[in-house]
């Protein structure tokens, strides 16, 4: 548990200020203040307790993998809030939902059975913990923005079904928003003045789509922008940005990648 894991003060320090400096970058844009996700898949559960405590005391972590985010949930406080970033198949929906009572969101649905299945996962969490029947599980729809083959999410003209389908039938999720990971390339050859199409696609998205089923255009977030293309996405009006090499570092292969690490040593 969190009360036996060893902190690096060395690294913990370079770990605030990494972080100290994400939020001043973000400050500077004058963009009000965008929930920041810091991205800690194949990082050790001891760099997450780290950004829990104090300075920052950070509660939004994310993860990709599915098994992964169920260890470090078991180790870490139950005051976190876990996001759930990857790629998400049906089959392991039920039990994400059901395991993680602080799962916070769920970042990356983009079909109806994906979305039922963790419905009646949270379904299950709520009969065995009574605590948690009130607290819904975010969700929000991964929308493809750039058209890209190897991505996952929903084209642009279903997203308003499938964000009707979870307000409707999905009694214990609650639609958060939209999702995009934009080209970086796009990102990248931007001319000054101008920002990623794919942002700028996800805020039509979510014009057309609070439009179609007459919603606030301020209830549906928008989450894009990673560490290399964050400051055009709030630029675009993101609402959340999900950051990793930036605050953590470069990742370890993931055959490498440990969930707890000896705090001096840096070994497992």
């Amino acid at each position: 548990m969190s009360e036996d894991m060893q902190i690096n003060p060395q690294r913990a320090k370079q770990l605030s200020e990494n972080f100290s400096h994400v939020l001043s970058r973000i400050k500077s844009l004058n963009k009000g203040s965008p929930r920041v996700i810091a991205v800690s898949k194949l990082k050790p559960a001891n760099d997450i307790l780290a950004l829990h405590h104090p300075p920052h005391n950070w509660l939004y972590f994310g993860e990709n993998y599915q098994q992964e985010l169920l260890s470090k949930s078991h180790l870490l406080p139950k005051s976190i809030r876990w996001h759930f970033i990857g790629a998400l198949q049906t089959n392991k929906c039920r039990p994400l939902a059901a395991q993680i009572p602080n799962l916070w969101c769920v970042e990356s649905v983009d079909t109806t059975k994906k979305a039922d299945e963790l419905d009646k996962g949270r379904r299950s969490l709520c009969e065995k913990a009574p605590e948690y029947r009130d607290v819904p599980l975010r969700v929000c729809v991964q929308v493809n923005t750039s058209g890209e083959e190897q991505k996952s999410g929903v084209e642009p003209s279903d997203v308003a079904a499938l964000c009707q389908h979870i307000r409707q039938h999905c009694p214990q999720l609650k639609l958060q928003g939209l999702m995009t990971i934009g080209a970086i390339a796009r990102s990248q050859d931007v001319a000054e003045g101008k920002e990623n199409e794919d942002f700028i696609a996800l805020r039509d998205v979510r014009r057309q789509v609070t439009s179609e089923l007459a919603l606030p255009e301020r209830e549906l977030e928008l989450s894009m922008g990673m560490s290399d293309d964050f400051e055009s996405a709030i630029r675009c009006e993101s609402d959340e940005v999900r950051i990793g090499s930036t605050i953590f570092g470069e990742r370890p292969a993931k055959k490498d990648a440990q969930i707890t690490e000896n705090a001096k040593e840096g070994e497992t």
